[in-house]
């Protein structure tokens, strides 16, 4: 029973650090989301809006390369129905990562905005920040059920 508890303890302690660190990269992704719609055009948005982009696709790169897959092993571990949730919220994920993507491509190698560009910019920017909010509340309902519901076993 004690190698049982040492063996889920270094399978699955660093990943309260993963997720602390990929909330972490969320904060700052958000700080940077409501400073976006601040900027004017008389300031040069470009550099804001590519470095935004940047963070953008690399949190949603942590969530599916390290975070997600932990917290898949860790359900599939325990074996009491978080595989099938993930299942179910999965093609919801991918929803929002496919819109992510979009924005990227649409937006991270922008050098100047004209005003047209800005205009399309406010409407994009408040699309994607629904996006946000729904992937952030997908997110979170798979690290309660995958992650939290476990902590106390880890």
């Amino acid at each position: 029973m004690l190698e049982k508890c040492l063996d889920a303890r270094e399978r699955w302690g660093g990943v309260s650090e993963l997720i602390d660190r990929w909330l972490h990269e969320r904060q700052d992704l958000l700080s940077r989301f409501i400073g976006l719609p601040q900027l004017t055009l008389d300031k040069d948005v470009a550099p804001s809006l590519q470095g935004f982009c940047e963070v953008l696709v690399d949190y949603v790169s942590s969530w599916h390369f390290g975070v997600y897959e932990h917290l898949l092993a860790e359900a599939d571990s325990f074996n009491d129905g978080g595989i099938e949730l993930a299942r179910e919220l999965d093609p919801k994920l991918q929803a929002t990562t496919d819109e992510v993507l979009s924005f990227n491509d649409q937006f991270s190698e922008v050098d100047s905005l004209t005003l047209q560009d800005a205009s399309h910019l406010g409407e994009r920017l408040s699309r994607l920040g629904e996006v946000l909010a729904e992937r952030f509340e997908l997110e979170d309902n798979l690290i309660e059920r995958l992650h939290t519901a476990h902590k106390d076993r880890l």
